[in-house]
This record gives structure tokens, sequence and C-alpha cells, in this order.
């Protein structure tokens, strides 16, 4: 009897031992993700030729919290009424709700007090013709010039020919907590793994 309780006592130490490493590693990664940095998945065309559809990029947070923001950055943001709610139910007196937020990835391209306007598929900041060597597809609409309030950014797709972004009425211009991170780093596939400019 006592060797088989032997291996009890070390099974349930082991499985002690794997439950608190698990839970090391998610009071680690909670705030790592939180401030630091995370994956996310690019979806759809509308940074091509800079991101394609598919690649994984590290969206880095620490620039974005400390409020450094510059035209040209590539930025992960939400737009205004894209946040989705799940309500989990865990019984009549316990109901967890979640609010999350579809996230896109766009070209910072004008800051608070900025005047914007896209004419002749080419982009004009204070009046002053932008250099976007980045942008294969140009805009097919123009944008008549807007200037932004204080508490707003434009964000616009290096696609501009297919890019659903500020120029869109159900979008236009984001408010600074719409902003959540930088795009760094391409991490997959392995092969494109680069600096994002």
């Amino acid at each position: 009897m006592t060797q088989k309780e032997k291996p009890k006592k070390s099974l349930s130490r082991e499985v002690l031992s794997w439950l608190s490493l698990l839970v090391m590693a998610v009071v680690i990664a909670l705030p790592v993700r939180a401030y630091l940095f995370e994956p996310i998945k690019v979806d759809g065309q509308s940074m091509c030729n800079t991101l394609q559809d598919g690649e994984v990029v590290i969206m880095t947070k620490p620039g974005v919290l400390l409020g450094h923001l510059n035209r040209g950055d590539v930025v992960i943001c939400r737009f205004p009424g894209r946040s989705k709610s799940t309500t989990i139910k865990l019984g009549a007196v316990l109901d967890i709700e979640t609010v999350g937020s579809t996230l896109f990835v766009k070209r910072l391209v004008a800051l608070p007090g900025d005047a914007v306007a896209v004419q002749d598929g080419l982009l004009y900041v204070n009046d002053a013709l932008v250099d976007e060597d980045y942008v294969d597809y140009p805009s097919w609409a123009d944008y008549p010039r807007q200037v932004l309030g204080e508490d707003e950014y434009m964000v616009m797709g290096d696609n501009r020919a297919s890019s659903h972004d500020s120029r869109a009425r159900d979008v236009g211009p984001i408010t600074r907590d719409m902003i959540v991170g930088h795009a760094s780093l391409v991490v997959l596939p392995l092969d494109q793994i680069r600096v994002i400019r």
C-alpha cells in the first residue's frame, strides 16, 4: 500500500506544479499582451503591397500608450460602431459580458489640426503633397479638404483603391482611444519576416 500511495502524491504534486506553471504563464501573458505587444493577423487587401492578406504582424503598444503617433505610422485601430458584445451565461447569479472590437491595420496619414485631402489619387496634408512611395494602388475618388479636430486622426489603407478607412462616411476620422498599437514587424510567413515601414 505504501508504494501505491507515493505515486499518488507525486502525481498530485506534478499536477499542482503544472497548474501553478500555467497560472504563472497567464499572469505574465496578460500584462504583456495589454501593455507591450501581441500578434495580429492581417485580413484583407487594404494594406497591399505593404502588408499581404494572411501575414501575422507584431503589434507593439508602448509608443501609442506614451502618445507617440506620427504621420506615416502603420497602426492597429478600431472603427466606430464595430464593437462585438458577447454574454457568457454561467448561471442565475453570474453572467460575464465581454466586449471586443474588430481591429484594422491602416496608415496614419493626418494628425489633429491637420488639413487633409486626396486629389487625383494624391494625398495632401496641410496643402503639401505627401510622397507615398508605398502606395501602389492610388485612390480613384477624391476626398475633399477637411481640417481635423483636436482629437481626430485620419487613417487610410495603402491600397487606396480598395480600402475601407477614414474616407468612408461610416468611419470618418477616428479618436486617439481608437488607436491600439503600431504594426511593427511581420513574423509570418517566416520567409517574409521584415520591419514594417
